[in-house]
């Protein structure tokens, strides 16, 4: 029984702590002498396992926490559902790598519950991933444009074009300038190539009308003909657009694109594209706000890249990714998910739905990759490679 940090016990390095002192009922930070001992569990060298929620870290981050006093679990087992906490920069780092434990809970009661946040699990992805059907042929998967590359960033052309391959896209067109044709070509035959009027930099608007899908921003850079290019683009194509890195820089630096998007477009920033696009934000829960308030205003999927990539719905909803690893933190790695997001939607799969399967089956390619590689050697051609072996999963 300890009543005093007179009574705390000594802890040895291959001790195991499980730390089951305060769950999810927190409502503000602790105050009192268990802060004290929270702070010697944390200075030892012992394996933490923290039981539900580790001891001081509120399950949604809104008061003010002392870092200090919340136990940082090397492992948390937490009953029937990840807390919002766990999946948000500023606190996920004190869980370390949770395990979800059922409990017996009643799961239809669960689902009654009115939430704004959703996790996405293995089961949902079987439940609106498609198969294929015999008679089926690639006109029946759709025919995606990516727009990408500029001099000196062919690479990311290459590796979005390759994701969206591997993907399930029945046709893909590559549109690049003059000085990455030869390159695309020889790198992804599969795939046709539009050698654009720019040497440098794409210029040209292209006949837009015939693809199911359109992915733009990978490396095209911020030149002023490639503006007016991402201009033309969304005055003339009112389908669902993927819109990333250079193409979302530009928007931010035009805001009167943000209404030019098509509805139900996906973007998919990075934090600090993000913060370019909506200004700057404090906390967690404000970067939520942020992300929630955009997607409605403007009807938009938002993927806010990241550990446990958030998407922002038009309705309201936040969707959290459960795969992926701190390998896939690399360059090129957006690139690759902006091919498979645009190869959901060339096969038309609803905007969420290729959101949610996009960000799903990267992180999975990535977590194979992670087990193949480890995560320091991880690179973006590896997500590409395993792509196959995470559909195979399914």
């Amino acid at each position: 029984i300890i009543e005093s940090v007179s009574d705390f016990p000594i802890i040895k390095n291959d001790d195991v702590i499980i730390d089951a002192i305060w769950g999810i009922g927190l409502s503000r930070p602790i105050e009192n002498f268990v802060g004290d001992f929270i702070a010697r569990i944390n200075q030892s060298k012992a394996m933490i396992l923290s039981i539900d929620i580790p001891s001081g870290l509120p399950v949604v981050p809104n008061f003010k926490i002392d870092k200090s006093k919340i136990v940082q679990a090397d492992c948390t087992y937490t009953f029937e559902l990840p807390k919002l906490s766990f999946l948000l920069p500023q606190t996920g780092n004190y869980v370390g790598d949770f395990t979800i434990v059922p409990i017996g809970l009643d799961s239809d009661f669960i689902k009654k519950q009115k939430t704004d946040y959703y996790y996405i699990e293995k089961n949902y992805i079987k439940h609106i991933l498609n198969k294929r059907m015999k008679f089926s042929h690639k006109g029946s998967y759709g025919h995606a444009l990516i727009i990408a590359g500029s001099l000196g960033k062919i690479g990311a052309a290459v590796l979005s074009a390759r994701g969206c391959l591997k993907s399930g896209v029945g046709l893909l067109t590559v549109q690049v300038p003059g000085c990455g044709y030869d390159i695309l070509q020889e790198s992804v035959p599969e795939s046709m190539v539009i050698k654009d009027d720019g040497e440098n930099y794409i210029e040209s608007i292209v006949d837009i009308d015939k693809y199911s899908s359109i992915g733009i921003g990978p490396g095209i850079d911020q030149n002023k003909q490639t503006e007016l290019l991402l201009l033309s683009m969304l005055d003339n194509y009112d389908k669902s657009v993927v819109i990333d890195a250079d193409a979302i820089n530009i928007i931010s630096k035009n805001k009167h694109l943000i209404n030019k998007i098509p509805e139900h477009s996906i973007l998919t920033p990075h934090p600090g594209e993000f913060k370019r696009l909506v200004g700057d934000y404090g906390q967690d829960m404000d970067r939520l706000a942020n992300l929630r308030h955009f997607s409605i205003k403007n009807n938009l999927y938002v993927i806010l890249k990241g550990a446990h990539t958030a998407i922002g719905c038009p309705d309201g909803k936040i969707i959290f990714n459960s795969t992926g690893n701190p390998g896939m933190a690399t360059a090129g790695s957006g690139d690759v998910l902006t091919g498979i997001i645009t190869a959901f939607l060339s096969q038309g799969y609803s905007p969420e739905d290729a959101s949610v399967l996009g960000v799903y089956f990267h992180g999975l390619s990535g977590d194979i990759a992670q087990e193949k590689v480890g995560e320091v050697s991880l690179n973006a051609s590896d997500i590409v490679k395993y792509i196959p072996d995470a559909f195979k999963l399914f």
